[in-house]
């Protein structure tokens, strides 16, 4: 088969390709936040449940409480003081940031809403909450949240990430907006909801609000990093933007590239799916066409080689190759001594006259 036969079905095994990795993989630079999961929501005292989350940094030493006066959107508002903290436990994470691990039900010195709380060791900072009914423990209303804390921006902002092979086809681009932002009021700011938004050209932007863990006290400041992700096949000219408490703290510009494997792709698929239907078409035909008697047989083509020569058979030993005069009458071979004297005895008889 020819190179112009073979490439129709060469480019068909690159699509495939490049199919199967788009659909096996996920979407490149996508930030994967903490989570946390329990067997079950409500247990009493001297049970135990499982915990187990993803997300996490791998190899990463983790501490697992029953905390009181919690929630997983407001966190532990009274810190450690209100976990049961000799009744925890610590686990590690595996090479992909999960762990699965056995906790003990005990009643926090504080009264519930009650989570179990997990929270890095070593490392950078981390920590999430699921929510625990423990069974026949007091529980009391959350105190409400002091509103004296103020944000405001300090440094540039800065877009941390690059794209990838899998978004030059089409994969959702993700990057990290990192921002210092410093506590410019008079009580801290704990877990701070932000918003985050994305904008197309002169469209307004889309808000997504994305909780910060962490404690910023007055006059402090923090790095606060969160992800931000575009929708698949996106490119063109965006405005990122981050909002706090109804006010807007920055603005990055963020250019992103066409995705030009989606249109090699398609490009491809135009070249490889004609060629291998004229292909399977010409097969058909092929094979349907009626075989003439003439053509069935084909002369054997001329290699310039010389004919062979018919095979002679060899003189054995003791026998007499017949004459040429045997086969040739007229023809005479030459006559040896014995020959001469029979042929000169006979030359001297007369034929009639009698012995």
């Amino acid at each position: 088969m020819s190179c112009v036969a073979r490439l129709p079905y060469l480019l068909l095994s690159v699509l495939l390709v490049f199919v199967l990795v788009l659909a096996a993989a996920g979407p490149v630079g996508a930030v994967d936040l903490p989570r946390v999961e329990l067997s079950k929501a409500q247990a009493g005292a001297g049970g135990s449940v499982t915990v187990s989350g993803s997300g996490w940094r791998a190899r990463a030493l983790l501490t697992l409480l029953v905390c009181g006066q919690a929630e997983p959107d407001r966190g532990v508002t009274g810190g450690t003081n209100s976990c049961a903290n000799a009744d925890g436990r610590a686990v590690t994470t595996d090479a992909e940031g999960r762990f699965r691990r056995a906790l003990p039900v005990v009643e926090p010195p504080v009264p519930c809403p009650c989570v179990v709380h997990v929270e890095t060791v070593t490392g950078a900072g981390a920590e999430a909450d699921a929510a625990l009914q423990v069974a026949g423990h007091t529980v009391e209303p959350l105190p409400a949240e002091r509103s004296g804390g103020r944000l405001s921006l300090l440094a540039d902002t800065r877009l941390r990430g690059s794209g990838g092979l899998l978004t030059w086809f089409g994969s959702p681009p993700a990057r990290t907006l990192e921002v210092t932002v410093g506590n410019v009021g008079t009580s801290p700011v704990k877990n701070p909801v932000f918003q985050v938004g994305t904008a197309h050209g002169v469209f307004a932007p889309q808000w997504q609000d994305q909780r910060w863990r962490g404690t910023i006290r007055p006059g402090g400041e923090a790095r606060v990093e969160l992800p931000v992700e575009l929708a698949a096949g996106a490119h063109g000219d965006y405005t990122v933007s981050l909002k706090y408490g109804g006010k807007v703290l920055a603005e990055h510009p963020w250019g992103v590239g066409r995705p030009w494997g989606v249109t090699l792709f398609w490009v491809l698929v135009l070249l490889v799916v004609p060629a291998a239907v004229f292909r399977a078409g010409l097969a058909v035909v092929d094979h349907l066409r009626p075989r003439q008697p003439g053509h069935a047989a084909r002369p054997a083509r001329r290699t310039g080689l010389p004919v062979p020569l018919p095979h002679l058979p060899r003189k054995r030993a003791g026998t007499r190759t017949p004459s040429a005069a045997a086969a040739l009458p007229w023809v005479t071979p030459d006559a040896g001594p014995e020959d001469e004297e029979r042929s000169s005895a006979s030359y001297g008889k007369d034929p009639t006259t009698r012995a």
